[in-house]
C-alpha cells in the first residue's frame, strides 16, 4: 500500500523546527537544501527528524495544521522529536 502524503519535521541549524506537508519528500528536502524555501533558506543545513505518512490527503493536512498549534508543538517536542 502506497502512502502518498507526508507530514515532516525538519530541525534547522539554529535549533528551530519547520513542519511541512508534501507528496514527494525527496524533492521537498532537496528544495529546502537548495535554499528554495523561504523559512529554511538561511537556516541550513536542515535535518529530517520526523516523517509521518498518510493515505488520506485531508488527514495529512489536518495533522500538519495541528502540529503548528500550541498543543501540537508540545506533542512534537515530547513524542515526535
Amino acid at each position: 500500500m502506497e502512502l502518498p502524503y507526508a507530514v515532516y519535521i525538519l530541525e534547522c541549524n539554529d535549533k528551530t523546527y519547520y513542519t511541512g506537508f508534501t507528496t514527494n519528500i525527496k524533492s521537498r528536502l532537496k528544495a529546502h537544501n537548495n535554499q528554495e524555501v523561504h523559512y529554511t533558506k538561511d537556516k541550513l543545513p536542515v535535518k529530517l527528524v520526523h516523517l509521518s505518512l498518510f493515505k488520506d490527503k485531508q488527514k495529512a493536512y489536518d495533522f500538519e495544521r495541528y502540529l503548528k498549534t500550541g498543543s501540537g508543538k508540545a506533542v512534537r517536542n515530547k513524542r515526535l522529536i
